[in-house]
């Protein structure tokens, strides 16, 4: 009769076992950046700060639609490449992740905008910031920071009304990024009375910058706007000072505004010359900035950059969307992501009809002793 009874409760057990892990749902986010190449600084960042909030999500037990929700991020390697960015949003599409955090460059985000709105699933980015992504008025495109529009204006305006500058060159690499804020940048600096007195082009794989650099100190600048990505940055600064343009200012937007550019620029004199723009808060301005950064630095030590703040937030966003509509279906909470009012590490997120973040905060950085530091 004992043994009888013992089967008894240890079958009880087992089913009730059963019942709650199949009450337990796997919710795949995906996340895209490049992990690979020059570029692979950025992406490592950008997929810790995704995956530290995919741990903290599952830590929490979150449920929705009566399930108890296990998350898996689903992460993949783009390179900063179009092609191999358009490959993973197809590959995200075709393994029906719920949501995706990413990509980091606009070069690749744009093509990608249109894979996950043909597939209907939403994806958020942190980084992209060239203002053609939200212009096709996808449903399920959404960005959470600054686009170049704010950036390069805004630098514009601190050359013209700080640092009352005459003149400057444009260097840009092509990319979708890089050009869109050079050409930003451009305008507003024009309309504000700078002459462009040279525009020079460049790839985002070059390291040799010397033909262009001194076509430009020709023309004898007071500054230089370079539209694209620190490995190229670095090496232009230290180029910039073998050429003996110790006086030049170096302004860029956020490609350039990381701490790895210092360790580019390898100790040249000229990393004191560079003002580059972010959008979104400095750290210390941040609602949870310094908080967070704590517990990043803990969990991945050197290895921040600019964006992790924002696929953490990203990846938090798509999740509260989810919880307000009840159900992980992106067909059923996607419309949910532009209702949110949702506060973050960064900010509190809300969003403009198009997908554009409401209000987004800009900061200027200079470097000072070699470490990135906030001008406003």
């Amino acid at each position: 009769m004992q043994l009888k009874l013992k089967l008894t409760v240890v079958a009880a057990i087992a089913a009730a076992a059963g019942v709650a892990s199949a009450q337990e749902q796997v919710v795949k986010i995906g996340h895209v950046a490049p992990v690979s190449g020059a570029q692979a600084h950025y992406g490592k960042d950008n997929e810790n700060g995704a995956r530290m909030a995919i741990e903290e999500l599952n830590a929490q037990g979150v449920t929705i639609g009566g399930k108890k929700i296990k998350f898996e991020l689903q992460a993949e390697d783009d390179a900063a490449d179009p092609k191999q960015g358009t490959a993973a949003a197809q590959k995200l599409c075709d393994a029906k992740v719920a949501g995706v955090v990413g990509h980091l460059n606009s070069g690749t985000t744009i093509p990608a905008s249109k894979v996950y709105n043909d597939c209907g699933i939403p994806h958020v980015t942190g980084a992209a910031t060239n203002p053609n992504l939200t212009k096709p008025g996808y449903k399920t495109t959404f960005r959470i920071i600054a686009n170049d529009n704010a950036l390069g204006a805004g630098l514009a305006a601190y050359a013209v009304d700080t640092l009352k500058l005459k003149t400057v060159a444009i260097i840009d690499d092509r990319t979708a990024y890089g050009q869109g804020v050079a050409d930003v940048f451009k305008k507003t600096a024009s309309a504000k009375g700078i002459k462009v007195v040279d525009e020079q082009f460049t790839t985002d794989k070059a390291t040799d910058f010397m033909a262009i650099l001194t076509a430009i100190k020709s023309k004898n600048p007071d500054a230089i706007f370079y539209g694209g990505m620190d490995p190229q940055g670095g090496p232009m600064l230290r180029q910039m000072e073998q050429l003996g343009m110790g006086n030049v200012k170096y302004f860029g937007g956020d490609g350039i505004c990381t701490a790895e550019i210092a360790k580019l620029a390898a100790g040249a004199k000229t990393l004191a010359n560079v003002i580059c723009a972010e959008g979104g808060a400095s750290l210390a301005k941040m609602p949870g900035g310094t908080a967070w950064k704590a517990k990043y630095d803990a969990k991945y030590p050197n290895q921040f950059q600019v964006y992790s703040p924002y696929t953490y937030d990203a990846t938090f966003l798509i999740v509260d969307a989810m919880k307000r509509a009840n159900s992980v279906d992106p067909k059923v909470y996607t419309p949910e992501l532009l209702k949110s009012s949702y506060k973050g590490v960064t900010s509190t997120i809300a969003f403009e009809p198009n997908g554009e973040m409401k209000n987004p905060a800009i900061t200027l950085y200079n470097y000072k002793d070699g470490k990135k530091t906030p001008l406003n």
